[in-house]
């Protein structure tokens, strides 16, 4: 019983290799952003220069972070890769915990969100006080979750009820207990 419940994780994999077609939305937009940006570029303001390149970092940051969702979570939830020896390997993979997930996905959102106020300061001609005042808002909001949650996991990284103790401590541990 305990094995099937423990092969169930397996499901999740399909899932964070779905992500990759997120990933290559991701990669689509950009360029065609990109594209429409280098074909407007002698017709644009700095304003709208400045945005543009604003929404590329955008998406940018949402490509990071798909990164960071699928290795991660598949190593921390499915299995460890096994592709240590690739030299290309990038050396956070197999070192982000759980903890560092959320504080990565939180503050790629407030970075999102950043880019998105800054880009509604920009054009602030054209666009609403309350839509300003919503964005911050919004921003706020997203800033505010994200020291939450990091607070919140310096609390839980402190707590001795995160650090488990190995059920089956080595030879070396057992002699050592017995000894003293």
């Amino acid at each position: 019983m305990e094995r099937a419940f423990f092969a169930t994780r397996w499901i999740a994999a399909p899932l964070y290799f779905g992500l990759t077609i997120g990933l290559l939305l991701v990669a689509f937009k950009f360029f065609q952003q990109l594209l429409g940006l280098v074909l407007k570029a002698t017709g644009l303001d700095f304003d709208d220069v400045f945005v543009g390149v604003l929404d590329l970092i955008d998406l940018v940051l949402l490509a990071n972070l798909l990164l960071i969702v699928m290795f991660s979570g598949y190593e921390n939830f499915v299995s460890r890769l096994d592709i240590r020896q690739h030299e290309d390997y990038p050396s956070w993979i197999g070192h982000v915990t759980f903890g560092d997930i959320k504080i990565k996905l939180m503050a790629s959102i407030v970075a999102m969100s950043a880019i998105h106020v800054l880009a509604d300061f920009i054009r602030v001609d054209d666009t609403s006080t309350r839509a300003l005042e919503w964005s911050v808002g919004i921003h706020l909001a997203f800033v505010v979750s994200g020291v939450l949650m990091a607070v919140m996991d310096r609390i839980m990284e402190g707590s001795p009820d995160t650090h488990h103790a190995d059920p089956q401590p080595d030879a070396a541990q057992h002699k050592e207990k017995h000894d003293a």
